[in-house]
């Protein structure tokens, strides 16, 4: 009847009674017919409307979850408009060979690779990152020493992961990239993550250890600090090692933007005098493309096995296709072109960019820090600007930066902003730094009339007693 009612088959009929009595919506009994589940029949509670649901989840979510969540939200990525930062030129994009490297292996080979792959990643890029390292970071390795990476993020976590122990301190630069902080929080390890100052010639080592002599690691950023920029000196890279050595600590050197310096040669890596203390970690995402998702972490060889292990726990092993490629980019002396070159098409944004804030912005307001590499400018603005808010009412106007004082200890923390240069044209940071001038003037204001009341004000009630 329900058949000919609907002008189905009776099979569809059938298959349909069949599906929902295996859902449980259905009770068939033999002699009884088919009848609708006697569960389905107790009262249920009220489905509350959508957005009451979302307030609710919100409030009971366990506190990792709310954690999670939280970084989500910090980390959560820019508009591709100046100043986001890390984003590369178009016009240096090497999507023509990149597409030729990959046209030709996959030519050659399987389009799509089947199976497992090493956890270490493919063994070609590893020989042609450990090439690339020695000539041009001085680092000292093998590719059994390699592991590949989604990127920089990925190292710094597998580091954390292997090296620390429940209880263990570690230094961390303040200011310091959230990254890895945000990393430290999340994984227990918040209450020993122990803040060390840095000044002009990087990381202050005997402050920290006075702070904590004993720490088991120490996360640096020795070729360009971040995000301040400075390198560290080499006395202070000779005490960070001799520190490391006399309590069997480690140091993890994150290499950030050390290709990228623009007068003189870039600074040798800091693993290359002590391969033995030192986890090194570099990342193809700032000179190629982040889209890429490739970095690597250069570990002494009784480590390796450790990290290894970790990384088979996290994600298995790397994508395999675009290793290929880029280990046949590296090969062919493709990489070390394209740095030349997008070496001088940053250093002339970076020169224009400069030459435009001071022109717009006066000294009492906003200055910048000084430095000659990387792909970023970090500019300071005046005490008592709330940074965060400056971000704010910047993206409203169409303008992407983020705040420094995120990246500082509590209590420490100074105003400022980031501002990326990679990816755009001179006239386009030129009009969103005309923006961006607007913003700083106009959320002065009300300070500058706050200090003159204030200034008024002790005028009027004379000298204190």
């Amino acid at each position: 009847m329900l058949a000919a009612s609907l002008q189905v088959s009776r099979g569809t009929v059938i298959g349909a009674y069949e599906q929902l009595i295996a859902e449980g919506f259905l009770e068939s009994k033999g002699g009884a017919g088919t009848c609708v589940a006697q569960a389905l029949a107790e009262p249920r509670q009220a489905i509350e409307p959508r957005a009451a649901r979302r307030r609710i989840a919100r409030t009971s979510l366990p506190e990792p979850a709310a954690a999670f969540a939280r970084i989500a939200q910090e980390f959560r990525p820019l508009p591709p408009v100046p100043f986001a930062i890390s984003v590369p030129v178009g016009l240096t994009a090497p999507a023509d060979i990149w597409r030729r490297l990959g046209n030709r292996l996959r030519a050659r080979g399987a389009g799509a690779p089947a199976g497992y792959s090493d956890p270490l990643g493919a063994l070609p890029l590893r020989e042609a990152i450990a090439d690339y390292v020695r000539k041009s970071r001085t680092v000292r390795c093998e590719p059994g020493q390699v592991i590949v990476t989604s990127g920089t993020q990925q190292g710094l976590f597998l580091a954390s992961q292997v090296l620390l122990g429940p209880r263990d301190q570690v230094w961390v630069e303040n200011p310091a990239y959230r990254g890895v902080t945000a990393i430290l929080e999340s994984t227990g390890h918040g209450d020993a993550m122990i803040r060390i100052p840095v000044d002009a010639e990087g990381i202050d080592v005997e402050a920290g250890i006075r702070a904590a002599p004993h720490a088991r690691a120490a996360f640096v950023t020795p070729s360009h600090q971040y995000p301040l920029g400075m390198p560290m000196s080499m006395a202070r890279r000779s005490a960070l090692l001799a520190w490391a050595r006399a309590n069997h600590a480690w140091v993890v050197e994150d290499d950030y933007d050390s290709e990228l310096r623009y007068q003189g040669y870039p600074f040798p890596s800091l693993q290359g005098l002590d391969p033995d203390r030192v986890i090194y970690l570099g990342t193809f995402s700032k000179v190629l493309f982040p889209s890429l998702r490739s970095g690597y972490v250069i570990v002494p060889d009784d480590l390796v096995d450790a990290f290894c292990g970790a990384r088979v726990l996290m994600d298995r092993h790397p994508p395999n296709a675009d290793q290929h490629v880029l280990a046949a980019f590296m090969a062919e002396g493709h990489l070390e072109r394209h740095i030349r070159r997008v070496r001088n098409v940053y250093s002339d944004h970076r020169a224009q960019l400069i030459e435009t804030l001071n022109a717009l912005l006066p000294n009492d307001l906003a200055w910048l820090e000084p430095g000659d590499q990387g792909m970023h400018v970090v500019l300071w603005l005046a005490q008592g600007m709330d940074d965060r808010k400056v971000v704010e009412l910047a993206a409203r106007a169409g303008v992407a930066v983020r705040a420094v004082s995120p990246m500082f200890a509590p209590g420490t923390a100074r105003p400022g902003l980031v501002l990326g240069f990679g990816g755009f044209s001179n006239a386009q940071m030129k009009a969103a730094a005309q923006r961006l001038a607007e913003v700083i003037i106009g959320v002065t204001k009300p300070l500058k009339r706050k200090h003159a009341a204030l200034r008024k004000a002790a005028t009027r009630s004379g000298p204190s007693r």
